[in-house]
């Protein structure tokens, strides 16, 4: 059967394997595609996607010394407008700090690489760390769910352990770091998470478990399936496990699962990269 060889975790992959062990060994063991739709309807689907991917293409651009004005110009599509406005009437942060946008870092953890792709981190005055990332979901998530997901527990630990990667050597006090969640919809609505050595310990454990139980069932033909169904009205792969064979409404899915669309449609997958 195929194995994981040289595999690179990332809080995507990771997520998958929390919400169903079936749906990561289909796409991250066997990668195997399969021709069905995630949401209803699957043309609204497929433009939330592209202004979403657009939103953040635009702020990566803003925050690389890209005029405002000109950036302006490229925006169309009521949502994009909507969220483009609230960011720069609401601006996260300034380019008076020292800015680091669009950067992939990579640790190892039980034996695997453990990567993140960050949207921003900005360095605020000497030593404080605040890692962004943007959302497009229509509303903000819980901070109990959110304190959840594993994007929360991977991205500040990833920065920790590497961060001084961009700062000439300097290591990162995890005391330093704050974690938020910027909602274009919801500018004034951030959701924050302040990081500590007893976090980053408790995080680093959490992950290297689930990391170790991948690895202990990769003797197994198969994953088991979630027993959680209401996860298969989102996935790709429900016909394939008899979980039946419509896709869900997108206007339900933050509702019914509580999943932000960004995680839903994988806006981090992106080429692994290691330094």
């Amino acid at each position: 059967m195929a194995n994981l060889n040289d595999f690179q975790f990332s809080q995507a992959s990771l997520q998958d394997f929390q919400d169903c062990r079936r749906r990561f060994y289909l796409r991250y063991v066997e990668k195997l595609g399969w021709p069905a739709i995630e949401t209803e309807p699957a043309l609204l689907n497929e433009k939330l996607m592209q202004q979403g991917a657009d939103f953040h293409r635009l702020v990566h651009q803003f925050f690389l010394g890209v005029s405002p004005k000109l950036l302006s110009q490229m925006v169309s599509g009521e949502n994009l407008e909507v969220w483009w406005e609230n960011f720069l009437t609401n601006l996260p942060a300034t380019t008076t700090n020292q800015l680091f946008p669009e950067r992939v870092l990579t640790t190892r953890l039980a034996g695997y690489g453990l990567l993140a792709k960050f949207d921003l981190i900005v360095l605020e005055d000497r030593d404080k760390f605040l890692i962004y990332d943007w959302k497009t979901s229509q509303k903000p998530g819980l901070h109990s769910w959110l304190m959840e997901r594993l994007q929360t527990k991977v991205y500040p630990y990833v920065f920790a352990k590497t961060g001084h990667i961009l700062l000439n050597g300097e290591e990162v006090d995890p005391e330093n770091i704050k974690m938020i969640y910027w909602y274009a919809s919801k500018p004034d609505e951030p959701v924050i998470f302040d990081y500590f050595q007893e976090k980053m310990d408790e995080d680093e454990g959490f992950i290297a478990n689930i990391i170790e139980e991948i690895d202990s069932l990769m003797g197994l033909d198969d994953f088991p399936l979630t027993d959680d169904e209401k996860q298969c009205r989102y996935c790709i792969y429900r016909s394939l496990c008899n979980r039946g064979d419509k896709a869900g409404l997108i206007d339900q899915l933050e509702d019914v699962i509580h999943k932000d669309f960004e995680d839903t449609f994988d806006f981090d997958q992106i080429q692994e990269i290691e330094f």
